[in-house]
């Protein structure tokens, strides 16, 4: 959810460096971004702990940073910022009381957008972000790897994302096949997910019919991320890759089980009503968590109040 706001903020500042301090693993969601670039971090050894976070800004410091936007706002970047004073440290606010009136019922109402309280970030540091008329990189071109498991292009491309982190926050897998029947028959079908149980899970969708094709232990991130900047639609729950199809520019159906759009964590630049959200009537006490983490049990299938029907008929609409 940082890249939208980073590219926003490499164009309107673009005599700005920024030094990305992440995981060496998601480096490649920052490839495309002129005047960024990215320190890994290694937290489970040579950064792990205090004293390994006190090596980390030693080096940081090495780049003469004039200021430091974190928009995590964690244990870790709390003793980070012990170590930059002197540096301005702008912390994100992630509107903690607002999310738990939330959750709990106490209001019910759209909150600030995650993409805007990271822009607020960068505000507050003297960097105003407007991001209202966002831009996109061109689809990548495949290589050859990448088409002998894709196939041409000759059929719309759906990417479709089963997975999240909790199951509250999974469509029945069963719905979903009925999905991937009815949208398979004139389009091409592409499977994201990691791990081995997911793995083979897509490979069993898979073989249901024709035009449905596991992509999930196939290819590189890299790769992963170059297919998804060709795709017509990406159908996703509420995870992680809603957010990378968003951030390369693509249009994003999202399914919303327990957790809801409402606590600010939509993909960038969809339309309202690319959100499918299950019956609050039937279930009045969604959102009941944040992140999907907490919830009746009598909620664990909530979003099978959206029919597959209504699914299908609304990626058809956007294609």
């Amino acid at each position: 959810m940082t890249v939208p706001v980073l590219r926003a903020f490499s164009q309107q500042y673009p005599n700005v460096q920024v030094t990305v301090l992440t995981r060496e693993f998601f480096t490649p969601f920052f490839r495309d971004l002129p005047n960024i670039s990215v320190f890994p971090i290694d937290v489970k050894e040579n950064h792990k702990g205090f004293l390994g976070l006190f090596k980390l800004s030693r080096e940081l410091k090495k780049l003469h940073i004039d200021g430091v936007a974190d928009l995590h706002n964690v244990l870790r970047t709390n003793i980070l910022k012990l170590f930059f004073l002197g540096n301005r440290f702008i912390q994100i606010d992630k509107g903690r009381s607002e999310k738990k009136a939330l959750i709990s019922g106490e209001s019910f109402q759209q909150l600030k957008a995650t993409h805007q309280r990271y822009a607020d970030v960068f505000e507050n540091l003297g960097f105003r972000i407007d991001l209202s008329k966002p831009t996109f990189s061109q689809a990548i071109k495949l290589n050859n790897n990448i088409l002998s498991k894709t196939g041409s292009h000759e059929l719309k491309w759906i990417g479709i994302a089963p997975f999240a982190t909790y199951v509250s926050k999974m469509y029945p897998l069963d719905a979903l096949k009925n999905v991937i029947e009815s949208l398979s028959k004139q389009h091409k079908i592409l499977l994201f997910g990691g791990g081995n149980q997911e793995i083979e899970v897509l490979n069993t969708m898979a073989s249901i019919c024709d035009n449905v094709i596991n992509l999930a232990g196939e290819l590189s991130l890299d790769e992963e991320l170059d297919v998804i900047s060709n795709l017509d639609v990406m159908l996703s729950m509420d995870s992680g890759n809603a957010h990378l199809a968003a951030m390369l520019g693509k249009k994003v159906v999202t399914i919303w089980g327990v957790t809801h759009p409402f606590a600010g964590f939509s993909p960038f630049n969809q339309p309202e009503n690319y959100a499918l959200l299950a019956d609050r009537e039937q279930f009045p006490l969604i959102p009941t968590s944040v992140y999907g983490n907490k919830y009746p049990e009598n909620y664990l299938e909530a979003s099978r109040t959206i029919s597959p029907q209504h699914i299908i008929d609304k990626i058809n609409s956007i294609l």
